[in-house]
């Protein structure tokens, strides 16, 4: 609660001297109060004086009789404060909203690749994506999505060589045929050495804008948008084909890349390759690694490739922040592509660019997810399970409109569990776990929010305001409700959309406790008034969590 931070940092002020930052934590338990501060602590420990004295003296110089109980010191020196009543119905009747911050971040993430259907591989990436876009958004940042979809490059050449070689009209394939035809030219390029020098010879003709070559290319590409977007549709991700720019799209730009890095003098001839080797980056037996940014045979990598998007996205997208969702595995190459855009130049120190990276989604055997036959697992039909799965769980319900909570409960499930935990750890895909109705998962949320709708919907009336929170377990959810804009906050500023799951996750739990201690319809005169109106805050609580996170909330279940 800023107030609170601003009082302790003015009360420091008033007995030390110094308006130091109080680090205001909620409290760890309930006998703690609502929030500690271990100002007295470390104030102590820089002045050479007992926590406790120096505790006391901040207390004494603390001024929020009108928004807490008298504080209370506890331990070494720890300071608890406990919010009135009148506070947190305040703060619940009036919350924290977010206004534009003026600046603009650049999202790019899902990044499937052309003439491949989509596999579980891009779950993680569009999912903690689109939860990041909407967060962003929700705090002040104009946000631009990017769909940096793979589209360009040797495994194109070696396509569209084969399917000339084959004789095969390009018309004819479907994104499956696209697959099997990558399928073949692989082992073809594997096992046949003059045909992989000519499947890199038809890349170069693909920069180079052959137009048979490009016509081919074309198709593949659309072919693939139409499928990819149903998957999004599936998903019910909200990237579009606007927001795809993919290689295909720096491709003009990818020979002014190399002319400058090369007149920086960044740049190093290494067996007719054009390479960066940058400082401090070494591979395992200790030779320098470097940034390939044209290869031998004219033809440009994707480093060169990223690192135009790095220039566009600042220069002519003027972003304040780049954001990048790709798994783990990409770490080093990210760190290298913004360290050479930096020294070239392209990515001023005031804009960061980060790199949100992920772990792995394991299947029962805590393996990479498979299917039976060791294949990858396609995304679409991963959802569509989800969804059979969350229609079983609807049998004998009344009321419901099956089909669009089938779809809403399968596809949260999925949502939830994989940003529940924290991005940077692998999960094992759980169906039975994920749909369950019980314990921290999405079909839990949502079905708290149906809960609400429906008792919401009995209680009739328009809704007031909470005006008394006699009962500790309206209190504690009160205050859980307090902290909802400070944890999207914490999202924004962190890029881990977990700590928002667990946030639901305690309203939601707090919820439960709040129902069986605290009757709500049956109360009587302004206490039932009050507790609807706490629940008509949850209920949007809820609501406007989930939808953060890409998750619908159904009013019935």
């Amino acid at each position: 609660m800023p107030v609170l931070s601003t009082r302790l940092s003015a009360a420091a002020e008033a007995a030390f001297g110094t308006p130091y930052d109080p680090e205001l934590r909620s409290a760890t338990k309930p006998e703690f109060g609502h929030f500690q501060s271990n100002l007295a602590l470390r104030i102590g420990n820089a002045a050479g004086l007992p926590p406790r004295e120096v505790a006391a003296r901040l207390v004494e110089a603390l001024e929020i009789d009108d928004l807490c109980e008298r504080p209370e010191i506890a331990g070494p020196g720890f300071i608890n404060l406990t919010l009135l009543p009148s506070t947190l119905t305040n703060a619940v009747n009036e919350p924290e909203t977010f206004g534009s911050n003026g600046l603009r971040v650049v999202v790019d993430y899902s990044q499937p690749n052309v003439a491949k259907q989509m596999h579980v591989g891009h779950l993680r990436s569009t999912v903690i994506g689109d939860a990041l876009c909407n967060v962003l958004s929700y705090v002040g940042y104009d946000v631009i999505r990017q769909n940096h979809v793979g589209d360009w490059g040797t495994q194109y050449g070696m396509m569209i060589e084969q399917l000339l070689a084959e004789g095969t009209a390009a018309q004819s394939l479907d994104l499956e045929g696209l697959q099997r035809l990558y399928e073949r030219s692989r082992k073809h390029f594997d096992a046949d050495g003059t045909f992989a020098d000519q499947a890199r010879l038809r890349v170069v003709a693909l920069q180079s804008g052959d137009p048979e070559t490009r016509a081919i290319w074309r198709h593949m590409v659309d072919v693939s948008m139409d499928d990819f977007e149903k998957v999004y549709a599936l998903l019910g991700s909200k990237l579009t084909r606007q927001d795809v720019v993919g290689e295909s799209a720096y491709n003009d730009d990818l020979p002014r890349v190399v002319a400058e890095l090369d007149s920086q003098g960044l740049l190093t001839e290494s067996d007719g390759a054009m390479c960066a080797f940058l400082p401090g980056y070494l591979g395992r037996d200790g030779d320098p690694l470097p940034v390939i940014v044209r290869k031998s045979d004219g033809g440009f990598g994707y480093s060169a490739t990223d690192l135009a998007a790095v220039r566009h996205r600042v220069s002519t997208l003027h972003a304040d922040r780049i954001v990048y969702v790709v798994d783990h595995r990409q770490a080093l190459h990210f760190d290298m592509i913004f360290t050479l855009a930096r020294t070239a130049g392209w990515l001023p120190a005031t804009t960061p660019a980060e790199h949100v990276s992920f772990g792995t989604v394991l299947g029962p055997n805590g393996k990479p997810f498979k299917t039976r036959e060791g294949g990858t697992v396609k995304l679409v039909d991963l959802l569509s399970s989800a969804v059979s799965r969350a229609d079983a769980l609807l049998d004998g319900r009344d009321g419901v409109d099956r089909n669009a909570t089938a779809k809403a409960v399968g596809i949260g499930a999925v949502k939830y569990a994989d940003l529940s935990s924290d991005r940077g750890n692998d999960y094992v895909f759980d169906l039975d776990r994920m749909v369950a109705m019980t314990g921290n998962t999405g079909p839990y949320l949502q079905y708290a929010h149906a809960r609400l709708t429906r008792l919401l919907s009995k209680a009739g009336g328009a809704a007031g305001e909470v005006t008394e929170l006699r009962d500790p377990a309206e209190q504690r959810l009160a205050f859980l409700l307090t902290g909802f804009a400070a944890t999207v906050q914490q999202v924004a500023d962190t890029l881990q959309p977990h700590r928002l799951c667990t946030y639901l996750y305690d309203v939601a739990s707090a919820l439960s406790v709040f129902y069986e201690q605290c009757p709500v319809l049956s109360s009587e005169g302004a206490t039932r008034a009050s507790r609807v109106a706490l629940c008509t805050a949850t209920r949007k609580v809820l609501q406007d969590g989930l939808g953060l996170l890409g998750i619908e909330a159904p009013d019935a279940m």
